[in-house]
């Protein structure tokens, strides 16, 4: 059974200010040094919500913090000052292809190959960008171009057009 790296029940704070963060304090959870920005990924819940592949940011003095949306907070009906049962597991699991990019990555001889061999928050960026498209044609150029650069194992520059 794996053990988590957080399971306390902790108030939820807000950062000063119009805008601030709604979050969960999490000290006892080391920034990962290797990370961009120093973040953790980690699964599990917050009170009954399950979260996967979220991130723990830093604060700017060494902790991290757990970053509780409003979407989430609206369906556990919670806000700050509130308590929240944080249960937390290190997310080991790789990046989720979608079926259509996967697809598309296979038809192309090396393609799926090569775009494996990137960094998880390498694939992660390059999927991320394609799926924010609103458009379906958008969508369908951007999985072009995302594999146009992987057979030239070049990096997603997030000004990227299209």
């Amino acid at each position: 059974m794996e053990k988590p790296l957080v399971n306390k029940k902790e108030q939820l704070q807000k950062f000063p200010g119009k805008g601030g963060w709604t979050f969960v304090a999490i000290p006892e959870v080391l920034q990962d040094k290797t990370s961009p920005f120093g973040w953790v990924t980690v699964k599990g819940s917050i009170d009954d919500y399950a979260i996967k592949n979220y991130k723990l940011q830093p604060m700017g003095n060494g902790k991290l913090f757990l970053p509780v949306k409003a979407q989430i907070r609206k369906i556990i009906q919670k806000q700050a000052g509130d308590f929240v049962q944080v249960i937390l597991y290190k997310e080991d699991a790789p990046i989720e292809i979608p079926s259509e990019l996967k697809s598309c990555l296979l038809d192309e001889p090396n393609a799926y190959e090569k775009f494996t061999a990137y960094t998880q928050g390498q694939q992660k960026e390059f999927i991320d960008w394609i799926y924010a498209a609103k458009k379906v044609e958008t969508k369908v150029a951007r999985i072009v171009i995302v594999i146009n650069k992987v057979l030239k194992n070049e990096r997603l520059r997030t000004k990227q057009k299209v």
